[in-house]
């Protein structure tokens, strides 16, 4: 069968830069989907977009359909035919009903029943038939959340559809697409080459547009771009910080990009620089540029879509443009040094946290308390703690961080600084708001520890005490977040302390505000032991360790750290799955008979193979009580894995549900032990291989 090359293309009003690469990707696929729905073979389809098109080319795809043979049943044999052999009424009803002859007639085994049959041959389609209604199809299924209909044109699209290219090699495909007749005609970039381009053929489209300044390939304008911006940034000696979204929109809004480096006045690098790197990125969409130090540089990047004659006015637009917004910005920064933070304790009284849970003041008083109190356990100076805790929500009512929400924190460290509060103070204020995401660093300061802890183990205390605990999907107070939030702070700060003692101290500082203690602490503690799933799958943990960690209910975040991280190493081990296979075994002889009291008697031990595993738990147990004393699980389970060899002989040798009820109560003591042994750190029964 003959192969085709397939050119579609969609060209539109400018696409909405933030979501055109998930048109892209969404095309392509709902086009796969549709041609393999229709058994038309292809090798690849390569898919482009620019702001103001779509485009596939499809490579090497089949020209039609291939032919198949559709079966039609009929009755029975035996009811088909009378004795003479002749048809009977039921079987001219389906010859009349399928409209053919005696002749057109087949049989097939249907199970134990012969039964008669017309195989039709059906034409398979050609691919100009189905190519009109499976791009048509896909468009429909784009990811598009308001669609527009333009001028008199019935047909919906995120934006006004202006030309449709279909062609089959050097051929236009007969079709009507988004009530577009398509043609072979594109345009070129809207300024540069505003001209219609007459395309040759399907092959012809990526160099025919290159000639017209567009670059259709998403990735090779990206890749033009990050060029672009590395060549200026090195001539300056800087570093652009390019974030993956802005890179990603910066690419869907220009055809053919031309980036070009401006400057701002130096004296705005007294404002924080995250403040007007936000403004330069979100509102101007620049890439700003720092130094090795990560410290802001008077430079910033555009990307303009147009090669002009003259750069330097582009340059200059550009700096007269982004000017008043660094002066909002240093505006703001200098009207808030007017009010000392701890000043702004008033406005703080007057913010509701949550109506039952009071304002942001009384959480400020109570993240002061328990941060004092956490301070035994974090090792922070509770001078500072609470220091900090008192200033931690000021900035909230600032200038700034009205402006820059994202400045919460940051804003507060730097006003913090100008008032010459020391470090621990100044910088705890912005890392109490880390962990933000999965994954984020964590405070670096030990104040900085103590207010990120105090504030979400605060919130998540509060919210459980009014009830409020999140369900399904809602979750306003992030708590699902905000529990591994403190999970890693207490694990990755080698903390040893319960969850069940952080809850008791944050509910210390809420007082009589909250009613029913007893059942407050249930909840808060069930819920964060129930993020630890969560938290090490996150990390790559299989589903197995955690449950067998879990099966002990560790009090602690760290110790269940501890042994999560000795039953991960543990399942390395070539002994590992022959002893969680055993231990699995023991638990179910366990299950069903109850331990007998005592000693295990060793005149009683007649096996070799018990007397064997009795003497190598008994050598081991000096070994591996001190290092679960240490709590270093890891080791213990290594040496646990030694009892392999011995525990698989004592099951070959031995039958532990003997008629003398003295060796089976012995036998049973010995596996007992044995059991304690390995569950001093998990139940690795449960652990699946």
């Amino acid at each position: 069968m003959s192969k085709h090359t397939v050119l579609f293309e969609l060209g539109c009003e400018e696409l909405p830069p933030k979501s055109l690469k998930t048109l892209r990707d969404a095309l392509q696929a709902e086009t796969i989907k549709g041609l393999k729905d229709a058994g038309l073979a292809f090798d690849s389809i390569e898919a482009y977009a620019a702001p103001r098109r779509l485009a596939l080319k499809i490579i090497n795809v089949d020209a039609a359909q291939a032919d198949t043979q559709k079966r039609f049943d009929g009755p029975a044999v035996q009811a088909a035919y009378d004795a003479e052999g002749k048809p009977t009424k039921a079987l001219e009803g389906f010859m009349r009903g399928q409209g053919i002859t005696a002749d057109q007639v087949s049989t097939f085994q249907a199970g134990k029943v012969e039964k008669v049959c017309y195989l039709k041959d059906v034409k398979g389609q050609s691919l100009d038939v189905l190519l009109p209604q499976i791009l048509q199809t896909a468009l429909d299924n784009l990811p598009i959340a308001k669609r527009m209909r333009s001028a008199a044109s019935r047909t919906e699209f995120v934006r006004p559809v202006k030309w449709v290219v279909l062609l089959k090699d050097n051929d236009v495909v007969d079709a009507t697409i988004q009530d577009h007749k398509a043609a072979n005609v594109t345009y070129g970039h809207r300024f540069h080459a505003p001209e219609a381009i007459t395309l040759a053929n399907a092959d012809a489209y990526l160099d025919a547009l290159r000639a017209a300044k567009v670059v259709a390939n998403f990735e090779e304008r990206q890749a033009i771009i990050d060029q672009q911006v590395k060549a200026l940034a090195d001539e300056v000696n800087a570093i652009a910080i390019v974030p993956a979204d802005l890179r990603d929109e910066v690419t869907a809004l220009v055809e053919w990009p031309v980036a070009l480096r401006a400057s701002f006045e130096e004296r705005f690098l007294a404002v924080p620089q995250e403040a007007l790197i936000t403004t330069m990125q979100d509102n101007q969409k620049y890439f700003c540029l720092v130094n090795s130090d990560n410290k802001l540089q008077p430079y910033f990047i555009t990307v303009s879509n147009i090669e002009s004659k003259d750069p330097t006015q582009i340059i200059e637009g550009n700096e007269k443009v982004v000017r008043p917004r660094l002066s909002d910005a240093e505006f703001f920064f200098l009207q808030d040094q007017k009010q000392p933070l701890a000043s702004r304790k008033e406005k703080l009284a007057n913010m509701v946290f949550q109506a039952q849970l009071g304002t942001l003041w009384n959480k400020s008083e109570r993240i002061a308390k328990l941060a004092v109190a956490l301070s035994a356990i974090t090792g922070a100076n509770p001078a500072d703690a609470e220091k900090a805790a008192l200033l931690a929500k000021c900035d909230l009512t600032s200038e700034l961080v009205g402006e820059f929400p994202e400045l919460q924190g940051i804003a507060g460290t730097y006003y913090a600084r100008i008032e010459g509060e020391n470090d621990e103070v100044a910088e705890a204020l912005g890392e109490q708001y880390l962990p933000k995401f999965a994954g984020d660093v964590l405070p670096q300061t030990k104040t900085g520890t103590t207010i990120a802890l105090a504030d979400r183990l605060d919130t998540l205390t509060g919210i459980f005490g009014i009830g409020q605990a999140p369900t399904g999907s809602k979750d306003p107070f992030a708590l699902r977040r905000s529990a591994i939030g403190i999970l890693r702070l207490v694990t990755e700060n080698n903390l040893d302390v319960s969850i069940e003692e952080l809850i008791k101290l944050a509910l210390a500082a809420y007082g009589n505000v909250l009613k029913d203690h007893d059942k407050t602490l249930a909840d808060a503690v069930a819920f964060l032991e129930g993020r630890y799933r969560a938290k090490y799958e996150d990390q790559g943990v299989a589903v197995d360790v955690i449950q067998a960690v879990q099966a002990l209910s560790p009090k602690s975040p760290l110790d269940f750290d501890k042994r999560v991280t000795a039953v991960n190493h543990f399942r390395s081990l070539p002994e590992a799955a022959a002893l969680a296979a055993a231990n699995k075994r023991v638990a179910n002889i366990l299950a069903k008979e109850a331990t007998p009291t005592g000693e295990i008697v060793e005149s009683k031990l007649i096996e070799d193979a018990e007397k064997a595993l009795c003497a190598e738990i008994q050598a081991i147990l000096p070994v591996v009580q001190p290092l679960l004393a240490a709590k270093d699980y890891t080791e213990a389970l290594s040496k646990l894995a030694a009892l392999r060899a011995p525990i698989d002989a004592f099951f070959d040798g031995v039958m532990v549900m003997a008629d003398d009820s003295d060796l089976k109560a012995n036998r049973l003591r010995l596996l007992a032990q044995l059991r304690n042994l390995f569950t001093s750190v998990a139940d690795i029964s449960v652990l699946q291989h």
